[in-house]
Order: C-alpha cells, then structure tokens, then sequence
C-alpha cells in the first residue's frame, strides 16, 4: 500500500515536471540531439540485421496468415484505447472500441478476423499520449529510445503510464497480473509486440526505402513524420486504426 502511495506521488511529481518542460520547450526542440542520433544509427543497425529480414521473410507467408496477425495484434491494443477514449470524453468512440474489441475476440475468434469492421464499428487507437495531447499538454522535446524508436517527454510518459495503469494486456502479462481469471507472462507481451513491430515493418517495406532512399537526412525526415503523425491523432484527424507514421501505412 504504502509503494503504492509512492507510485502515484512519484507520477504526480513527474506530470507536473512535464507540464513545465511542456509549457518551455518546443517539439522542434531536442533534449540531447547527438545522443539521439547515436541511438538512431544503433536502430537502424537493428532493423538492416533483425527486424527487416524477417519482415522480409514475414511477407512471403499466406494473405490471410498475414491479415490474421494483423488484426489479433491490433485487437488487442484496443484494450488501450478503450481507458483513453474515457479519459478523453469520447463516449461513443469508447464504445465502438469496447463493441470491436468483444465482436473480434468472439465471433472474430481471438481477434484473427475483424468482422466489427463490418458491422461498422471503428477502432481509433488511442495512448495517454494522446489523451495528454488532447488535454492541451505541449509535446515537449524530441529524442530517439533504444528499438523503441523516436518520441517525446509526452509521450515517454505516457507510455510508461500506460504500462502500468491503463493497457490492461500489459497489467496481465508485462505485470503478471490476474484480471478475472486472466493471466499471462512477459513472454506473451514481448512476443505480441514483437509480431505487431514485424507486421507494421512488413507492411511498409517499400515505404522505409523510399523514405531511405529520398531523404538527405534520415533522421530529421523521420523525426518530422513522428511529429506530424502525433499531430493528427491528437486533433484526430486521422481514422485510420494502424500506427502509422505520416504517409506510412499499415
């Protein structure tokens, strides 16, 4: 109970440092440019090794092996949007979301299938990122994580929010965490994170290149599609339920 209590002065502590920085500092601004670039060369360096060969290898199975992961590791995620379409207000987005997430897991058996979609129920994905963005908290600076690729203090802190409170898939698995009956291991969350990111790198494999390809510096071109994509989620201006960056699809 008591590190409980800590938790939540701890992240009460942290929010209003982030509204601060928020309400000084620009997302055009960057915490620690050549450190970021370091770590964006070291990702890149990954994803040449690791992730676009087997993307690449991804790619060759079967349509509807392919559609099928897409649409389980994206059902999943809408156990996040749920909580932050409430915080947000978005009621009825809220309730699209809850009728997707239980059609897909039934009748889509385990979200393989995505017949909400066709019943018109939309599946806006949503983080506390967003939620905070929402509310009127500036993005702060930018800087690049490990694999995990660009973001900004906003958006870490989210992130790490969300983790820990609202995504109830990484309380049950990441956590280890029984919900009603429901339990999981870090195991489960890696390897669902890990298809979502091969899924997402599939998908977009001739966008990376010609993004590579076009771009005279990588790293600011792909800072500025991170910027304005969180942009137009936030003002939702995007309805689209992938996590795309600007013009990348999935």
């Amino acid at each position: 109970m008591r590190f409980k209590k800590l938790q939540v002065i701890f992240y009460s502590v942290m929010l209003n440092i982030l509204l601060v920085v928020s309400a000084n500092a620009e997302t055009e601004n960057e915490c620690f440019e050549t450190v970021s670039r370091g770590i964006f060369k070291f990702n890149q360096g990954f994803d040449s090794i690791i992730l676009e060969p087997v993307a690449k290898v991804y790619n060759k199975l079967p349509e509807p092996v392919k559609n099928g992961t897409g649409n389980f590791t994206s059902n999943i995620a809408t156990l996040l949007s749920i909580p932050n379409h409430l915080l947000q207000g978005e009621m009825t987005l809220a309730g699209h979301a809850t009728g997707s997430f239980l059609v897909n897991t039934t009748i889509g058996i385990l979200g393989f299938g995505n017949p909400a979609a066709v019943l018109g129920l939309k599946n806006q994905k949503e983080d506390l990122g967003q939620t905070l963005g929402a509310y009127g908290v500036g993005s702060g600076c930018y800087f690049v994580l490990p694999i995990l690729g660009p973001t900004t203090v906003r958006d870490s802190f989210g992130m790490i929010v969300d983790n820990q409170y609202l995504d109830a898939f990484a309380r049950v698995t990441w956590h280890e965490k029984e919900i009603k009956n429901m339990s999981g291991n870090k195991l489960d969350y890696v390897g669902i994170k890990a298809a979502s990111a091969v899924d997402f790198r599939g998908d977009n494999m001739l966008n990376f290149e010609s993004l590579e390809k076009n771009s005279i510096d990588l790293y600011a071109a792909t800072k500025s599609l991170y910027i304005q994509d969180r942009t137009k989620k936030i003002k939702n201006k995007e309805s689209s339920d992938d996590d795309s960056w600007g013009e990348l699809d999935k």
